[in-house]
């Protein structure tokens, strides 16, 4: 795996607050990574770290496997924080300013207006701009230079729930062009659709990191119900590791190389016909959850 962002023991402190304690990170080539945690868990503040807008306290980060220099900042696209525009210019005219900034052709302004889906709306003033279309106008600011390595911190943000898949299809195009992508987010379900891999920071320290496909592998839960109390059936199945009653129905949980087919066998061998038998997929809220209740 080539390694494009690396971190050792990257710290940030105000004075006895750490916000950011030594935190490793490693994210290769072509990831969609996701940065998750609640409200001042550190996500900001390391993206500022890694850009070089906040400085450190202690440990290093590396970009493309080296010290980071200004020569690598302008493989990095960049979004954070809320996006600032003149509000009395145009979309397209914001964009011109942001070329001069950074030293791209203005040809390239007609072709990330259409990777953003804002054609035929260039031209209008950016205060007409739906809150949705002024993050676009930001995402195609950051693809001027057609970077690498895309930061995007809270994409979604104050967008409502069309504003949000929109967002977050566009996050998913831009993936496809095999950009490597850094979010962060605290909207559980935006990470488990877009991103490859996620990591999970509390009170500034790393407390998971792996990929977002191995969300709820593992041990298998199954949803039963039949016409008759199930308990006893179930008690003495010694591949049912744990069984809890919810209303009518049964949670059971296998072992390890055990389906909810299997169960569905074992009963209508002892005679029940099962007429819910539903396998309980956990989503990356639940292991959020199970893994910030695990690190107190």
């Amino acid at each position: 795996m080539e390694v494009i962002l690396e971190t050792k023991n990257l710290s940030k402190h105000y004075g006895r607050i750490k916000a950011v304690d030594n935190l490793d990170l490693q994210i290769g080539k072509g990831m969609v990574f996701g940065l998750l945690g609640p409200n001042g868990s550190g996500k900001t503040t390391t993206l500022g770290m890694v850009l070089d807008v906040i400085n450190k306290t202690a440990g290093q980060y590396y970009w493309f496997g080296e010290h980071p220099t200004k020569e690598h900042r302008k493989r990095i696209g960049a979004i954070l924080e809320t996006p600032v525009f003149y509000p009395y210019l145009s979309g397209a005219r914001n964009l011109e300013l942001v070329c001069d900034i950074k030293g791209v052709p203005y040809s390239r302004i007609a072709e990330v207006i259409d990777q953003v889906g804002l054609t035929g709306r260039e031209n209008d003033k950016f205060k007409t701009y739906s809150l949705g279309m002024k993050q676009r106008l930001s995402i195609a600011s950051a693809l001027l230079s057609d970077p690498e390595v895309m930061i995007l911190d809270e994409p979604t943000n104050g967008l409502d729930p069309q504003g949000i898949a929109a967002i977050r299809d566009l996050i998913s195009q831009i993936a496809a062009t095999d950009k490597t992508i850094l979010l962060a987010s605290h909207l559980l379900d935006e990470v488990q659709k877009v991103c490859s891999h996620f990591a999970v920071l509390k009170n500034g320290r790393l407390i998971h990191s792996g990929p977002v496909a191995e969300v709820g592998q593992g041990q298998v839960q199954v949803e039963v119900m039949a016409n008759q109390d199930l308990q006893e059936l179930l008690t003495a199945l010694e591949w049912v590791t744990a069984l809890r009653k919810e209303g009518n129905k049964y949670v059971a949980t296998l072992q390890d190389g055990h389906t909810a087919a299997d169960l569905n066998a074992y009963l209508y061998e002892k005679g029940v016909v099962a007429h819910h038998l539903v396998m309980v997929v956990k989503s990356l809220e639940k292991q959020f959850l199970e893994i910030l209740n695990q690190s107190k």
